[in-house]
């Protein structure tokens, strides 16, 4: 079943991408001529997504400006960061996740479809009663920016796990996945990362992931930003909308 519901996390300082981020947050940065956020958007909405929940925090009257166009966009504000897991843990607190499956997005997640897309082959290889989530996943040597030591290892004939230490990994989580509200196990609201959930359920074997077979932009500096407008513009990684 295709989730109708989407939360996208917006509420971290962008920090690297200083100086664009001084003035503007990251998610409304401008890639191919629209904010990254609209990208997303259109993704979501060709997905059939027709719910969003966000957060925001740093220059979020920005964040809330820019939601304001759209129909059905609930804006949680943080006065205080709590981090991609604990953002979540205020979204379960107040009541606004669903009961069924749904995306999560990270608001500066950038990425261009393979032959199918990308959210509703994550939808289609979600099974609730054995998964909490489900992350798509970029390989390393194919990412559009430095990418340092990776993220996860899945082995040909093994189960998919965290790198070891200085141990280089062939993949990389994008900001995209596909979760139920289990994942939190009860979670208090406090400042938290969603790899502490991922951790848990991975302990738990509840934790799954799929590929991503197009490109994705790992957009971290102002560098990154330029490189993908090059790529785009060159359109050397297709069509992005």
């Amino acid at each position: 079943m295709q989730p109708d519901t989407a939360v996208i996390l917006c509420a971290g300082l962008g920090e690297r991408m200083r100086p664009l981020s001084l003035t503007t947050p990251k998610p409304l940065l401008k890639l191919a001529g629209l904010p990254i956020l609209a990208h997303i958007m259109t993704r979501l909405r060709d997905a059939g997504v027709t719910k969003v929940i966000a957060n925001a925090s740093y220059l979020a009257e920005q964040v809330e400006s820019f939601f304001a166009n759209y129909d059905n966009v609930t804006v949680l504000r943080e006065e205080a960061l709590l981090e991609t897991g604990g953002g979540l843990a205020a979204m379960a607190a107040k009541g606004v996740l669903p009961g069924a499956p749904f995306y999560i997005i990270n608001g500066d997640s950038f990425w261009v479809d393979g032959p199918s897309a990308a959210l509703p082959r994550l939808a289609a290889a979600f099974d609730p009663a054995r998964e909490d989530a489900m992350l798509l996943l970029a390989r390393s040597a194919g990412t559009i920016a430095e990418t340092r030591y990776g993220d996860f290892v899945w082995p040909r004939e093994g189960e998919l796990r965290r790198r070891l230490e200085r141990e280089v990994a062939p993949y990389l989580y994008s900001g995209i996945q596909i979760a139920t509200s289990a994942l939190l196990h009860g979670a208090a609201v406090e400042r938290f990362s969603l790899n502490r959930l991922w951790d848990e359920a991975l302990g738990r074997s509840r934790l799954n992931a799929i590929i991503h077979d197009g490109v994705w932009f790992h957009l971290t500096t102002p560098d990154d930003i330029d490189r993908a407008e090059e790529l785009l513009a060159a359109r050397e990684v297709g069509n992005s909308t």
